[in-house]
């Protein structure tokens, strides 16, 4: 730390010393100047003279009044005003007692703000010049008392500017700490936002296949003494089932990996193209799905086709668990204008989940389709069965027309 900086925490850390520092040095130069007066009013020679004891008192008590101008610095500048105006009326030879005016008169402008430091210096500056001028031994134009009115006035000036330096810097440091405390809020909601989806993508994930190794699993062990070829087509398709579950769930937990961890897997995030495979997997398990899509083959931005792929499999999980063993369920995939409509029909008996009976699929969907800035409407068909229909925007709907992905 530099004696500059050392020393400011001092000032900072015992201001009261400080300021009695600042009196007795305050006081030794009114003392010192006290003893020299011009030989001659229209020369620049100076003699030596001896201060009354009325000034030096003056003097004294204008200093001793310094040494509690940040407790109460209206007052000591009240005081020290007097003690000037005195001098400039009695002093013949004058003293220099004005100086602790000044210095009570930049106290104030620093510690107040700017039109209390306009009327309080105007008031000075007029008061100890016009004291001086009107009533003092020296004619109004002489010198000294110019010299009252320019001092009084630099030191109105100097705590004025210390006082907006101070302010700027205040200001500056809150900008800087708001902007700090910013920024941690924004990466704490980026966390809970990155948290959220991982949750979906793993909720999807883990739902889906587990349905289906549920559904095998049960086939496999109903046939397993009758049909032991059927039993086996069964438990091949809970391993594979469950291998693909495992390589879903390897690829999302790769996302929460530090700089330092092995490299994650690569592989691209699922997508429409991959619908025959999903839908591969349901007929698999002994659901009856029909897909028509009409979306022209146009490729999609990566975060409306996950999303698309999702829905589809989410609501598929759902036909294959809630919907009977009897269920039909179509698929279709249009492209409408700006936007892709997805929906999933099923004829099923069974009652699905609901976004209030503690499921998670369909508060899932719903939640991907709103961070798309889509719609989702999903609920019971007339007649028996369930519908799922999302519209996801292709384009995010904003007015510089950016994709979301």
């Amino acid at each position: 730390m530099s004696t500059l900086a050392r020393a400011r925490c001092q000032a900072k850390a015992h201001p009261l010393a400080m300021d009695a520092v600042l009196a007795t040095a305050v006081l030794v130069c009114m003392v010192a100047g006290s003893f020299v007066e011009p030989r001659h009013r229209d020369s620049v020679s100076w003699a030596l003279r001896t201060p009354d004891p009325l000034s030096l008192l003056l003097m004294t008590l204008g200093a001793a009044a310094l040494v509690f101008r940040r407790r109460a610095p209206m007052t000591v500048l009240a005081l020290t005003g007097a003690l000037s105006v005195v001098e400039s009326v009695t002093g013949d030879p004058r003293a220099p007692v004005a100086m602790s005016a000044v210095i009570a008169l930049y106290t104030v402008a620093s510690t107040t703000d700017r039109p209390t430091t306009w009327r309080v210096g105007l008031l000075t500056m007029t008061v100890l010049t016009g004291a001086a001028m009107a009533a003092g031994p020296l004619p109004w134009y002489a010198q000294e008392n110019l010299g009252i009115f320019a001092w009084t006035g630099i030191g109105a000036t100097a705590g004025d500017a210390v006082r907006s330096r101070r302010a700027f810097v205040q200001a500056i440091r809150e900008r800087a700490e708001k902007a700090e405390r910013t920024r941690e809020e924004e990466a704490r909601r980026r966390v809970a936002e990155e948290r959220l989806r991982i949750a979906r993508d793993l909720h999807d994930v883990v739902a889906h296949h587990i349905a289906l190794v549920n559904v095998q699993a049960g086939v496999a062990a109903h046939v397993m003494d009758k049909r032991p070829d059927q039993a086996k087509e069964a438990l091949a398709h809970v391993r594979e089932a469950s291998r693909s579950a495992l390589n879903e769930l390897r690829a999302t937990v790769g996302l929460l990996r530090q700089s330092g961890d092995p490299e994650a897997p690569t592989e691209p995030a699922p997508g429409l193209d991959r619908l025959d495979e999903l839908t591969g997997t349901f007929r698999s398990a002994g659901l009856h799905i029909e897909v028509a899509r009409a979306d022209q083959g146009a490729g999609l931005p990566a975060a409306v086709d996950l999303a698309a792929y999702r829905i589809i499999q989410e609501a598929l999980t759902n036909v294959q668990k809630h919907a009977g063993p009897q269920a039909k369920a179509e698929v279709s995939v249009v492209r409408v204008g700006p936007n892709v409509e997805i929906t999933v029909l099923d004829d099923g008996s069974g009652e699905h989940e609901t976004q209030d009976g503690g499921g998670h699929g369909l508060l899932g969907m719903r939640e991907r389709v709103t961070a798309l800035r889509g719609t989702l409407t999903t609920g019971p068909r007339y007649g028996g069965g369930f519908r799922v229909h999302a519209i996801l925007p292709v384009k995010n709907r904003t007015p510089t027309g950016e994709d979301p992905a």
